[in-house]
């Protein structure tokens, strides 16, 4: 199911909060960040459309559980550029992810798959991630 770099065996818990800093292509389309309990489930699916799937600079944000994509989530705020660096900080709540942006912007997306831990990360698209930091 998951496509680019899939990183097996981590522990991303309810109270810790992800930091991913990366760079963008200079002729980016769009990247994702996959957190989930394996390959074919995603719990948070964070997908910045510079211009891809018919979108232009727009955040789509989903869960895939069963096979299929579940209902889409769209944030207005977009304060990526292309060809340069990122940060995105995920805190992990018993009920949502609570994601942080580099100009401070915030949202909030359900944890449906409703798991207190979750084990797989997979980036995929036109993204460099620099470092990946779980406090």
């Amino acid at each position: 199911m998951m496509n680019g770099v899939f990183v097996k065996n981590m522990s991303f818990k309810v109270g810790q909060t992800m930091t991913v800093v990366g760079v963008t292509k200079p002729e980016a389309g769009d990247f994702a960040v996959n957190i989930g309990p394996g390959e074919d489930t995603i719990a948070f699916h964070l997908n910045p459309r510079f211009s891809a799937h018919g979108d232009s600079n727009i955040i789509v944000c989903n869960s895939f559980e069963g096979g299929s994509w579940c209902q889409e989530q769209r944030e207005q705020s977009f304060p990526f550029s292309l060809g340069q660096e990122f940060k995105i900080s995920i805190e992990f709540t018993p009920s949502e992810f609570v994601v942080t942006l580099q100009d401070g912007s915030t949202f909030r997306f359900p944890n449906r798959v409703g798991a207190e831990k979750y084990s797989a990360l997979n980036f995929d698209g036109d993204a460099r991630i620099q470092t990946i930091d779980i406090k």
